[in-house]
């Protein structure tokens, strides 16, 4: 945001710079001609006395010592062809325009490549009025440039410039901080709302009244989810607690029960329902466990579970092979979510597979995920199966439990895929993405 705003103020302040010195640059080259013709007209008035009483030599001697002491202009004194046609000066020669101030006996001022020409005819008394008997003194005065006094001007407008703009970056500069730093501690603060602890409320919040407002509403948003948590953690407790009560009555009821095997099903049938409420609890109480947002180290956590499986594979004499990345970047995943989903691919695998089975396990790694690859040599699986469903099956699931990596990957942003190996059994590829 700094920057952005750093660069629309620096293309505005710029644009009105430019819209204001320019012309200023422009008015004072007019100026300093200006006050050179000023100047020169001074130089005429000397110049036209000299030629109206003075012969040709005397002017030739009077215009080279003046035009040697002189700067930026230069003067020549042009005789009719009456007087002898004289040309005195460096820049002999007529053209129009000195014709024209002969024979008008006007003086005239007009623009010349590199600069402006002064034209005066000068009267010598009797009948030189006449254009044949009048002289024209040019003085040509060189335009002013960047070895001038208008260089010395440009550089300073460039340098106000500069400093205009430097320092209005700064005043900028320092809005801007008002604003962003304070939204900055803001992001900071609401990140932590995904790790564990409880939040401190946000320190006193300085800037602009809006982003003040801001920080009390984020105050007390934090203030109502915290409440919500906990409200929803007591409750879970208390319907724990609730559940055990009858069901470890109804436990020593079946003990009393004298069919064993109705025994045997009940007692299993009450294992099971306490350990969906087991189950029901830790889920509600993962978020104070792990916090909204946690990261771990992917490759780390299935590479240690997946060489947890090898022993079992080592009883069985399966062939376990593993393909393991050495290192990986951090999942949006707990380390209990990663071990799960690699108990339920591997559980599978061991699960409905004859113990001859060979098994290929290749990990993967990149900097923007991780892919886990379980291959086997076993039957495959079932031509229907949905990876994302749980199915319905006569123990109320496909028996795959694929559902529970399935959502372990959906909440990464990654996927599951399945198909055949080139082992002659299941492929079951899991990504888990970084962000």
């Amino acid at each position: 945001m700094r920057r952005s705003l750093l660069v629309t103020a620096a293309a505005a302040i710029s644009m009105v710079l430019l819209a204001m010195l320019v012309p200023m640059a422009i008015l004072v080259r007019s100026y300093a001609l200006e006050d050179r013709l000023a100047r020169a007209a001074l130089e005429v008035q000397v110049v036209e006395t000299v030629v109206s009483g003075q012969d040709v030599g005397s002017v030739n001697q009077y215009v080279d010592k003046l035009n040697d002491t002189t700067e930026h202009t230069q003067v020549t004194v042009l005789y009719p062809e009456a007087l002898g046609g004289h040309q005195v000066g460096p820049d002999p020669g007529e053209d129009a325009l000195v014709l024209d101030a002969r024979n008008t006996g006007r003086a005239r001022v007009d623009d010349v490549p590199g600069g402006s020409q002064i034209l005066v005819p000068v009267s010598r008394g009797g009948n030189s009025a006449l254009p044949s008997q009048t002289p024209v003194i040019r003085i040509v005065v060189e335009e002013p440039g960047l070895d001038s006094v208008v260089g010395v001007a440009w550089g300073l407008l460039a340098l106000l410039a500069a400093t205009l703009l430097v320092g209005s970056l700064v005043v900028v500069d320092r809005l801007g901080r008002s604003f962003v730093q304070p939204i900055r501690e803001l992001a900071d603060h609401t990140q932590a709302l995904g790790r564990t602890g409880s939040i401190e409320p946000v320190a006193s919040v300085t800037g602009p009244p809006e982003v003040q407002e801001l920080g009390h509403a984020i105050d007390r948003l934090v203030g109502r989810i915290q409440l919500l948590l906990s409200r929803e953690r007591e409750n879970v407790a208390d319907l724990s607690h609730r559940l055990r009560t009858p069901v470890t009555a109804l436990r020593l009821r079946v003990e009393a029960v004298d069919d064993a095997d109705l025994r045997t099903r009940l007692s299993g049938d009450l294992d099971a329902l306490q350990a969906t409420v087991d189950e029901i609890v830790r889920e509600a109480r993962r978020s104070e466990r792990e916090g909204l947002d946690p990261r771990t180290d992917g490759v780390a956590v299935i590479s240690e579970r997946v060489r947890h499986w090898e022993a079992l594979a080592e009883d069985q004499g399966r062939s376990y092979e593993l393909r393991l990345a050495p290192s990986g970047p951090s999942v949006p995943a707990s380390r209990a979510d990663l071990e799960a989903l690699v108990d339920v691919l591997l559980d599978n695998v061991f699960s409905h597979t004859p113990d001859d089975a060979a098994v290929r396990i290749t990990l993967a790694a990149s900097e923007h995920e991780v892919e886990l690859v379980v291959e086997d040599a076993g039957p495959g699986l079932p031509a229907d199966l949905e990876a994302t469903s749980r199915g319905t099956s006569g123990a109320g699931s496909t028996g795959l439990g694929l559902s529970i990596a399935a959502r372990t990957a959906a909440d990464s942003g990654g996927a599951i895929t399945t198909g055949s190996s080139d082992m002659g059994g299941a492929r079951v590829a899991v990504t888990l993405r970084t962000a």
